[in-house]
């Protein structure tokens, strides 16, 4: 027999370790929460019934116009599927074509209309759903849409040129005169610079909630321009903190320039956007007069680059030529986006992009404004060229109707 093991002075037992990840318990409430959703689905909401009509809502997100044609590009952003069982054009039945007879929620759906439209009438189109509402769209301008062709793209190339890239690299030009001028006077300019850049983040919420506002509502409106405001801040801030930790003695205008072209281009994307879109319906001629308000309105633009540049040594030409690209290169793409493929919702959050990366670029160069002496941020000069930035920009900007 042998003798009973004794509870002390023997080596304790190893002690058995789960070897499952941790995160997996993590997924569990989500596993969860995916097998009921898609019990409720399954059996069709069981226990709730529809009280009244259902809610039909679509969106038209863009219009073509072709001869003898008029296409609708739908969304529903309502909570109900809708069927259209009817086009009625200036007060008057119409024949149509559609890409599927009924349209879900969130779904999107191409209606043709035929109709004999005339070059600069303005039409009232009228869809009909199945339970009598109505969806109401106007054509102020009518206007035949361009094929989307090579020489079509390069007419949208050579507006982003006009309106970007060439008036950023005219203003880039004042960076030998700015590193003439004594410390007092280039604090002025740094201001005028924070007071270009205000303008413009403060005209792309604006424009890009207005333009948000016109999408669909499921998408969230101008809340998705706040959205994106918030996450550019965010972005920067973060690649801002990346340039720093590289950063190398002697670079920090440098750096500064280059958000400063950052911020400009994602606004300038967003700025070509709604230029190719109001191109493209024929709501906008783009003629001298606007390419020279635009010219006026962004060459403000290039001296917000080579303001923080100034302060610096000798800058290569090779990233002058980087900055300009940077900042009014996004322009060509926005207008080639814009004339083919808008959609007031992306254009909305390009906008919110543009003017959360402006903000993030005013918070990194305000401290340039200080004095050495240690005295306010926004003593009498300050506060001139702030206004002075301003007043520059609303100025030029009478110009530009877009």
């Amino acid at each position: 027999m042998e003798p009973a093991a004794t509870t002390t002075g023997g080596p304790a037992a190893p002690r058995r370790t789960s070897r499952r990840p941790r995160w997996l318990a993590g997924l569990v409430p989500l596993l969860v929460l995916g097998v009921a959703i898609g019990l409720f689905v399954a059996l069709d909401a069981p226990g709730l019934d529809r009280v009244g009509v259902p809610v039909e809502q679509l969106t038209v997100e863009r219009t073509i116009l072709r001869p003898g044609e008029i296409e609708l590009q739908l969304r529903n952003d309502g909570p109900d599927s809708v069927e259209i069982r009817q086009a009625i054009v200036n007060d008057g039945f119409a024949s149509f074509t559609q890409s599927h007879d009924k349209i879900g929620r969130l779904g999107g759906d191409s209606v043709t209309v035929q109709y004999p439209w005339i070059e600069g009438e303005s039409y009232e189109v009228m869809l009909l759903t199945s339970t009598g509402a109505t969806i109401d769209h106007t054509i102020d301008v009518a206007v035949e849409s361009p094929d989307a062709d090579l020489g079509f793209y390069g007419l949208m190339a050579l507006i982003g040129l006009y309106v970007g890239v060439i008036p950023v690299g005219i203003g880039m030009l004042w960076l030998p005169w700015m590193r003439t001028v004594d410390a007092r006077w280039m604090r002025f300019l740094m201001a005028l610079t924070i007071g270009l850049l205000a303008f413009l983040g403060i005209d792309a919420l604006l424009e890009g909630s207005e333009l948000a506002g016109e999408g669909p509502a499921v998408f969230g409106g101008a809340a998705l321009v706040f959205l994106g405001a918030v996450g550019a801040y965010l972005a920067l801030a973060g690649v801002d903190a990346w340039l720093r930790s590289r950063r190398r003695g002697g670079e920090s205008g440098y750096r500064a320039a280059f958000l400063v072209a950052l911020g400009i281009g994602l606004h300038n994307l967003g700025e070509g956007l709604a230029i190719g879109s109001a191109y493209a319906v024929g709501s906008l001629a783009l003629g001298a007069a606007l390419v020279v308000g635009f010219a006026l309105h962004n060459t403000t633009e290039g001296l917000a680059i080579v303001a923080p540049a100034a302060r610096e040594g000798k800058v290569s030409l090779g990233r002058l030529a980087g900055l300009g690209l940077l900042a009014g290169a996004p322009a060509v793409l926005g207008a080639w986006i814009g004339a083919s493929a808008f959609h007031p919702s992306v254009a909305g959050l390009m906008f919110g992009i543009g003017a959360g990366a402006i903000a993030q670029v005013i918070v990194q160069i305000s401290p340039a404004l200080r004095d050495r002496g240690g005295g306010p941020l926004l003593s009498p000069l300050v506060a001139s060229g702030l206004l002075c930035g301003l007043l520059v920009m609303y100025v030029t900007g009478l110009m530009v109707n877009v």
